[in-house]
């Protein structure tokens, strides 16, 4: 009986160790691959960013649409609690591109339709 003790003691602080190191990795955010378009992103894009949480996103999106697009990663230096050094730590995972253009490429087409062939090129090309 006195041998079980000491098993069950340590198998009990193995189990408890295992749970708190799930925790604190859970806590950490993975960056993300390749640099986010802040012009661009989406809510849940930006929040892949460490450093930028669910209000910070919200923000950058709120002044995204009041006042255009971003022309540097340092225009995010006006966001309520976002200070130089946090956003040195983040400015790795930010990139400034402009957003893509909303018009078509082929405004006389809708989709599922085929193109009319010009019957005189359809006939030089028998």
């Amino acid at each position: 009986m006195t041998r079980r003790f000491p098993i069950r003691l340590l198998s009990s602080f193995l189990f408890v160790g295992l749970i708190f190191a799930a925790f604190v990795d859970a806590g950490k955010k993975k960056p993300p691959a390749r640099p986010v378009n802040f012009n661009t992103a989406t809510s849940e894009e930006l929040q892949q960013v460490p450093g930028i949480g669910p209000a910070t996103a919200d923000q950058i999106l709120q002044m995204r649409k009041a006042y255009g697009v971003f022309k540097s990663v340092d225009d995010l230096v006006a966001i309520r609690g976002l200070g130089p050094k946090r956003l040195e730590k983040m400015r790795k995972y930010l990139t400034v591109g402009k957003p893509a253009p909303k018009s078509n490429a082929f405004p006389d087409q809708t989709p599922g339709k085929q193109p009319r062939a010009n019957p005189e090129q359809a006939l030089s090309a028998e």
